[in-house]
Parts: structure tokens; C-alpha cells; sequence
């Protein structure tokens, strides 16, 4: 099973759920072509007037499905058509959605899920959430525009320690860094975060599009690929770091 990207509409309000069960919501690319198709979907729409997005089983999601990588990260083409087409259009399809994203984040969110949940507008998680992208791990790094968004949203020194140390943060420490708007008990997200979604589709819907639209403009443009970022597809590290992985023992770099 690649996992799923579910849309449920109920009056003005969508959830988008991650579920890949067993894998705590990672992301294949098949989901990643469905996350794209989904906020295709509800920037068109006129009835819905906030989105909440939020992986299943107490989980945001733990990154990439690594079990698909060795089909296609090591030959620089395929591993540049992935990151700029699979992942980047379900990324700029949620960027470019005018329809306020609320964020809920329980369990594992790393990798992939920083950088969906770096999508969002307003980020709400549970204290047991830990944050991270240790992607040096499996010896390679993360897309230039995918590292900008990160950046952007998380903070250059928090992308750092992220990338350079695989550093893993919980909730408390990415509150504090400015990544979270509000950090609740376990347990107890569900019911805050719709009372939120509910508060936001009471206003105008008009001026929440604008006002995305105006904040959007003061961000510029998110960085594009950057010249030879996936000659390491056959690098003899990244298929170490994604073999030693896949065979759950730890890599020699």
C-alpha cells in the first residue's frame, strides 16, 4: 500500500488527512501527486473556508517513504523529476492555496512532514510532537526549495541544527523558536484545533484569500533548484545512508 491524501468537506470546512499506515504518514509519491490534486482542488473551490491538514493515528508524518527510494534516487534525472515535479507540486499547490491551512501536529513530524506543516498558515501541535529532519542520516540532503521553505518558516539556525546535526526538537522547543502558534496537552488537539478552524471560517472569506495573497507577496518567491543539486543521486553515500535504512542497521559513510 503507497498510503493516501483524504479530502472531507463538511460545510466550509476541510480536513486533509496523511494516512500510510504502519509508516506513521510517510509520504510516496504517489501521495505527494495527491496532495497537489487535493489543494488544486480547494484553491478552486468557493465554499470552503479553512482546511485543516493532519495525519492519522496520532502521527503527523515521519518523512518520506524510504522503501521507494532505491526505484529512482540514484539516477540524477529521476531524482531531480521527484523533488521538482512529485514533492514541490504538492508543496506549491498548498502554497499557492488562498484558503487558510491550519496545521495539526501530533507524534512524528519530520522531514516531509516540516515542510508540509511549513505550508500552513497556523501550526498547532500536541506537547508529545517532535520535529526534526535527520535526513544526513541517510546521507543525503534536503532540495534547495524544500531547505528555503524550511528555513523560511522554521528559522535559518533551527534549519541548521535540523540539517547539520540531525537534531530532533519536541513541541516546547519549536514553540519557543516561532515554528508553533500553540502547543496543547496530548489529547486534547482535536477539539482546540476545530474550535480554531470554526473561528477562522466565521470571518470573511474574501478578506482571509487577500490577506494569504498580501503575505504571500511580502515572502518572494521560494528559492528554485539550485545548479547541480542532484548530481549525488549515485553518490556511494546516499546509497548507503537509504540501503543501511531499509535494512535497519546503521550506515558507514
Amino acid at each position: 500500500m503507497s498510503g493516501r491524501v483524504h479530502l472531507a468537506i463538511e460545510h466550509t470546512l476541510a480536513r486533509v488527512t496523511l494516512s500510510h499506515p504502519g509508516k506513521f504518514n510517510a509520504m510516496s509519491r504517489a501521495m505527494w501527486r495527491e496532495l497537489k490534486t487535493v489543494f488544486v482542488e480547494l484553491q478552486a473551490r468557493t465554499d470552503v473556508r479553512c482546511v485543516i491538514v493532519v495525519g492519522e493515528s496520532g502521527h503527523f508524518c515521519a518523512g518520506g517513504d524510504i522503501a521507494e527510494y532505491p526505484g529512482f534516487r540514484f539516477v540524477e534525472a529521476a531524482l531531480r523529476d521527484f523533488h521538482e515535479d512529485d514533492v514541490w507540486g504538492g508543496l506549491g499547490a498548498m502554497l499557492a492555496c488562498d484558503v487558510p491551512l491550519l496545521a495539526q501536529i501530533e507524534g512524528n513530524c519530520m522531514g516531509a512532514g516540516v515542510e508540509i506543516a511549513s505550508c500552513c498558515d497556523i501550526r498547532v501541535a500536541a506537547s508529545g510532537a517532535r520535529f526534526g529532519a535527520p535526513i544526513a542520516k541517510l546521507g543525503f540532503p534536503m532540495a534547495p526549495r524544500e531547505a528555503a521553505l524550511v528555513a523560511r518558516e522554521a528559522g535559518i539556525a533551527t534549519a541548521r541544527e535540523m540539517l547539520l546535526e540531525a537534531t530532533v526538537f519536541d513541541a516546547a522547543e519549536m514553540k519557543a523558536r516561532g515554528f508553533l502558534n500553540t502547543v496543547l496537552p496530548d489529547g486534547t488537539l482535536t477539539p482546540a484545533v476545530l474550535a480554531r478552524a470554526q473561528r477562522i471560517s466565521a470571518l470573511s472569506p474574501q478578506a482571509a484569500r487577500l490577506n494569504k495573497q498580501a503575505l504571500r507577496a511580502t515572502q518572494g518567491s521560494t528559492a528554485a533548484e539550485g545548479e547541480g543539486a542532484y548530481r549525488y543521486a549515485d553518490s556511494a553515500e546516499h546509497r548507503e545512508g537509504i540501503a543501511a535504512f531499509i535494512a535497519k542497521r546503521s550506515p558507514v559513510f
